[in-house]
């Protein structure tokens, strides 16, 4: 009976937890949620040719990683590196003030989770993502 009951519990907070997660605004828009996805866009004409040059891929967390800094010259990957570490501050801010403006901040990990799925659907042909196999091309 009691193993009945652990089962129920696991389910009922698996269930619940997606459907308050599908009640989350995703689009919600606080100036602190301004301020990021502002710097996100003004640094991602910067990224573009990375991604596109496969340098730079799209990981499975909601994130950006180096993927093969061979394919940028030595002098650049200094610029790069800081790159890929300001998008990735902006990214995880984006998803903590995302959860915070819903007033839910236990919800980060799975807004998380959903915008690593929405910047994969998105990415342009070519470009490299990881999925629980480790990196794909787009």
């Amino acid at each position: 009976m009691k193993k009945i009951l652990f089962g129920i519990l696991v389910i009922a907070g698996f269930l619940s937890s997606q459907l308050a997660l599908a009640a989350a605004d995703l689009e919600l828009n606080t100036p602190a949620i301004s301020a990021l996805k502002s710097g996100m866009q003004q640094r991602h004409s910067q990224l573009l040719g990375f991604f596109t040059s496969g340098a730079v891929g799209l990981t499975r967390d909601g994130l950006i990683a180096v993927k093969e800094a061979s394919a940028v010259a030595l002098k650049d990957r200094q610029s790069l590196n800081s790159l890929v570490a300001a998008e990735n501050n902006d990214r995880n801010a984006l998803y903590k003030e995302i959860a915070i403006a819903n007033g839910h901040a236990e919800w980060e990990a799975e807004i998380r989770s959903t915008f690593a799925q929405r910047w994969v659907q998105k990415a342009q042909s070519g470009w490299w993502y990881q999925d629980a196999n480790g990196w794909a091309k787009r």
